[in-house]
């Protein structure tokens, strides 16, 4: 929805009895009927024609009076509302002059205390405290900041007094960060690194195999004789003892030395 911005002239939140005061809502639609109204001791939203003259999106108020001091703001058809302004009509000599809108914080405010003919030398006071005195009749609050909210006022010597206005402090609008790049997802590579077998560990697994090995070589051959040896029992072996025959016997008798000859047969 449109939103309608409310603007005072001159600007600012005191006014001196009978000055001419100009209101408007500043909007690019004007389809939407914007129109003034105001809160004051004597009325609520009461329309522009009810307490100045109406022209267009704008009121005028001519001889403005302390009875018009008030809340002012824009509402629309719709129900929509406008910033608001506060108004302060004095009968007093005194005014101060302070920004209508809420200020920047971090932005520089400068305070005027003013009567109708001339500036002269001024003390200025927040929350009741005098704050300090200004020959030239201004005060400037350098890097405003919320701790600078508060009621403010003025006071000029055989003059008197202004009233008082409330200053707001409001923060800088936090500009959004542009989200960042999007990174490319990233490939996984196996780093995991090999690890190789210690030198000590590969000799002791050479060793057990060079020992191990020719018991398992001829443990294979012992299986592979027994599996393929003849079946049936191996009698046993007979010892026999031939006779000498005559003429052996002969050369016995001429050869003492000479044994008989035993023979083995299997069977």
């Amino acid at each position: 929805m449109n939103q309608a911005f409310l603007t005072v002239s001159p600007s600012r939140s005191q006014m001196f009895e009978e000055e001419f005061v100009s209101l408007s809502c500043e909007d690019d639609d004007s389809s939407a009927g914007w129109k003034l109204r105001r809160n004051t001791t004597r009325e609520t939203r009461k329309e522009c024609d009810k307490w100045g003259r109406s022209t267009g999106s704008s009121c005028n108020i001519t001889d403005i009076t302390p009875l018009d001091s008030g809340v002012y703001w824009c509402e629309s058809r719709e129900g929509a509302t406008s910033n608001s302004i506060n108004i302060t009509v004095t009968g007093g000599s005194v005014i101060l002059q302070s920004p209508v809108l809420p200020v920047m914080e971090g932005d520089d405010v400068t305070l005027h205390c003013k009567t109708k003919t001339s500036n002269l030398p001024a003390g200025f006071y927040k929350d009741g405290s005098l704050i300090r005195t200004e020959p030239a009749g201004h005060m400037t609050i350098h890097h405003v900041s919320k701790s600078h909210e508060g009621l403010y006022k003025c006071h000029i010597s055989s003059h008197g007094e202004s009233p008082s206005s409330w200053i707001s402090v409001t923060g800088k609008p936090t500009t959004t960060a542009p989200p960042p790049a999007r990174e490319a997802t990233p490939t996984y590579h196996d780093t995991t690194p090999h690890v190789s077998a210690p030198p000590q560990l590969v000799f002791r697994l050479v060793c057990h195999l060079v020992v191990f090995c020719p018991y398992f070589i001829s443990t294979l051959l012992m299986v592979s004789v027994y599996r393929h040896r003849p079946k049936g029992n191996y009698p046993p072996v007979s010892m026999v003892m031939t006779q000498p025959t005559q003429a052996e016997q002969g050369l016995d008798d001429d050869y003492d030395i000479i044994p008989s000859v035993t023979t083995e047969h299997h069977f």
